[in-house]
């Protein structure tokens, strides 16, 4: 399954300093804290409104949250379930 996670970090010097610890954090730390079940497809930061979004791929929605436990404290993040192009084909192809 697919997930698109988007995010804030609210106003105030948390937005500096969680942005100062994404930064440090090398591709495999970053990695580590998904883990074995969290697959990464893309993602992307507005670093002026400290937004953002992502897709995971897991088989997992407890490995999507339990990665997101990770920055819930600096962070509030919503998860959403999604389909890529060929998925809602086929489900929009079976409701006819």
């Amino acid at each position: 399954m697919k997930f698109m996670v988007t995010w804030i970090i609210p106003d105030g010097e948390a937005r500096h300093d969680t942005l100062k610890i994404f930064s440090d954090m090398t591709a495999e730390q970053d990695q580590e804290l998904m883990g074995n079940s969290l697959s990464l497809i893309g993602r992307w930061h507005d670093l002026v409104s400290m937004t953002g979004v992502a897709i995971f791929e897991s088989d997992s929605a407890a490995a999507v949250m339990n990665y997101l436990l990770n920055w819930n404290h600096v962070c509030d993040c919503d998860v959403t379930p999604v389909l890529d192009d060929e998925e809602a084909r086929a489900l929009g192809r079976s409701q006819s």
